[in-house]
């Protein structure tokens, strides 16, 4: 048995912790994270894997997107594989378009079986009507860093 905090990326806290069985696949987990929210489920939604800093990594979408048909999704991920350990962390993005994003963070891994799975045992604060405004912030390049396309400037483009 897991028990996950779920966190939604807002200023207010808003926070579910759920226990689920360990072999679900993450399919399964997108649905309850989505009804624990109050979400129906129904729209796209991907996770992401990230290291202990929330840096995002591999994209695990709702459904193979590739055409040989032998790329990750969903469906593949079994929790207990792709989270085998406590601290494990994903980030958790529902519906595109809204852009709802949630920090996944394993709290406690347990031998116990339970019958009553999957199980909301907490929750604090409610949901905002409108997903907050993400802010995507580029990298800082300094302008020092320019002298590595110098090489380009003796080239005469004009000859082609």
């Amino acid at each position: 048995m897991y028990k996950i905090r779920v966190i939604l990326d807002t200023k207010e806290d808003v926070i579910r912790t759920i226990l689920v069985d360990d072999n679900i696949n993450l399919e399964k987990l997108h649905f309850i994270i989505a009804k624990a929210f109050g979400f129906e489920g129904q729209e796209m939604a991907s996770f992401y894997r990230t290291d202990d800093e929330w840096n995002q990594g591999e994209e695990i979408p709702l459904f193979n997107m590739a055409e040989a048909g032998e790329e990750i999704s969903m469906q593949t991920c079994i929790l207990n594989e792709t989270l085998p350990e406590q601290d494990n962390k994903l980030i958790y993005v529902y519906d595109f378009l809204n852009m709802w994003t949630f920090y996944v963070d394993v709290v406690e891994i347990s031998l116990e079986k339970r019958n009553d799975l999957p199980k909301t045992i907490l929750e604090v604060g409610k949901i905002p009507d409108e997903a907050p405004d993400k802010e995507f912030i580029a990298e800082n390049f300094d302008d020092d860093d320019d002298d590595e396309f110098d090489i380009f400037d003796d080239f005469d483009f004009n000859e082609y």
